[in-house]
């Protein structure tokens, strides 16, 4: 009994530490004004948005230029470029003396 109550815990610790892992899901609605390939162009107040989609993108209903949408997406780093090593912070206190 307390052997299956362990892995139970050990599974729901794990399954919410990968679930706290994942980026957060942010959502863009608007008109459709342009698809090019694997691009969607959207209209977002005063701004176009440009936003990628691929094979694995579910689409749901008759995308085409004109039709509102509503799209979920994630952001997601395509390189990251270190420009130098973090100053390290300056120690606080006097001098002894």
């Amino acid at each position: 009994m307390k052997k299956a109550l362990i892995v139970v815990l050990a599974v729901s610790l794990l399954s919410v530490s990968l679930w706290a892992a994942a980026p957060k899901t942010y959502q863009v609605t608007g008109p459709v004004l342009e698809i090019k390939g694997d691009i969607i162009v959207i209209q977002k107040d005063n701004d176009k948005w440009e936003i990628a989609k691929d094979a694995a993108t579910k689409i749901t209903g008759d995308l085409k230029v004109g039709s509102k949408v509503t799209i979920q997406y994630t952001m997601s780093a395509k390189s990251i470029e270190v420009k130098g090593d973090a100053k390290a912070p300056a120690k606080s206190g006097g001098t002894k003396g």
